[in-house]
């Protein structure tokens, strides 16, 4: 049998210790953060999985190589109109944006 490790919390007790409960500034900033990677993480997987290298990808959406792997990468803040020629364009996909208020 397995020892259980007193030490193991879950994700979301590990983020209200690092960053504080919802609605704390240091939390809001890790959670925008997060957003912000998660965008760049969600175009990688749909070029993979489109088979795309990003020079292809950056071919077929009239940007360039580096872009993309700024975008992928979160180096780099992407307008609206540009994530939609990647995603509409690039990899045919559709873009949904929501607003939770």
């Amino acid at each position: 049998m397995m020892k259980k490790n007193e030490n193991l919390v879950t994700l979301d007790e590990f983020i209200d210790k690092e960053y504080g409960i919802k609605g704390a500034s240091k939390r809001e900033k890790f959670e925008k953060a997060y957003e912000e990677f998660k965008l760049g993480a969600l175009i990688h997987e749909a070029r993979i999985a489109k088979g795309f290298t990003q020079t292809q990808l950056a071919d077929k959406c009239g940007t360039t190589k580096a872009y993309i792997s700024k975008v992928e990468n979160d180096v780099k803040d992407v307008r609206v109109s540009t994530l939609r020629k990647i995603i509409e364009e690039g990899l045919g996909g559709q873009l949904e944006l929501s607003i939770k208020l």
